[in-house]
């Protein structure tokens, strides 16, 4: 295996990491540096959907203790079986949207440029949200109902277009619908597991023919960077909200898009049309 494409894995794995769980668009990101890296074919766009498993299990790792209560619990714990079903309603607007809107959105909006302006887009809504006055009805997850858990499910569509953040989405819908942020990044953290899931089993059943032996070196690269980055990322964006709004996330994304887009129009950047 290339050295080179080992580097690039790791690079890629270090981003999907870091950016899954914040609120600035790990899919964006990835078009971005996947499109420095040169490494946007094909193959390196279902890599980076790929690599989102090392993502999901840093999540499952730290919330291990909560997901094992929750599987001991199923057969006769409501709170158990209540959690599940807040995520499975919360995953299936996403997942119908993803089947019918998929292959337009990737053919359209996978670029530098629509990404760009999505992150800009994406800082001015959650600026928005964060001057709006919230009224905390929902502290900890497990207070969730399906009402709202369908509603953030609504929400976390609107991350089908690269740039915006599902975990943003899923964040400030969770704040205009009445979570703590604790809850709500939580939440979003939980839904994650079978968003990311299904998506990454989809994209590799799929082009499961790109691929070969050869590559499992960079899948493995890829995958280790994205579990240690995440699980990094989880704990310190968890302590970062207990005690602080988001506007830190809104001047970055708006300055990151800002950015792209000079760079696209002066020409010092040649960024991929499609």
């Amino acid at each position: 295996m290339d050295l080179i494409i080992l580097l690039k894995a790791l690079i890629l794995g270090i981003v999907e990491g870091l950016t899954e769980f914040l609120p600035v668009s790990s899919t964006g990101h990835l078009i971005l540096v996947g499109d420095l890296l040169d490494f946007n074919d094909e193959k390196g766009k279902v890599f980076e959907v790929a690599i989102q498993t090392g993502a999901i299990l840093a999540v499952v790792w730290d919330y291990r203790a909560k997901f094992a209560g929750v599987v001991r619990g199923l057969p006769g714990d409501p709170g158990a079986r209540r959690f599940v079903l807040n995520l499975f309603l919360a995953f299936v607007p996403i997942a119908g949207l993803g089947l019918l809107f998929g292959k337009m959105i990737k053919a359209h909006l996978f670029a530098p440029v629509p990404v760009a302006l999505a992150f800009i887009v994406g800082g001015l809504v959650i600026w928005w949200a964060e001057k709006r006055k919230h009224v905390i009805r929902v502290q900890e997850v497990d207070d969730l109902h399906w009402p709202d858990a369908l509603k953030l499910g609504f929400a976390q569509c609107f991350a089908l277009i690269p740039g915006t953040s599902r975990s943003g989405a899923t964040i400030i819908g969770g704040l205009l619908f009445g979570l703590s942020r604790k809850a709500a990044a939580e939440f979003s953290f939980f839904l994650a597991v079978p968003t990311l899931g299904v998506a990454t089993l989809y994209d590799l059943y799929k082009h499961w023919s790109l691929f070969s032996p050869a590559d499992l070196p960079m899948f493995a690269v890829g995958f280790v960077a994205a579990f240690l980055s995440a699980a990094l990322a989880v704990r310190v964006f968890i302590r970062y909200v207990a005690s602080h709004d988001f506007t830190a996330f809104v001047i970055y994304r708006i300055a990151f898009g800002v950015v792209v887009l000079i760079t696209a129009y002066t020409g010092l950047v040649s960024w991929t049309v499609h």
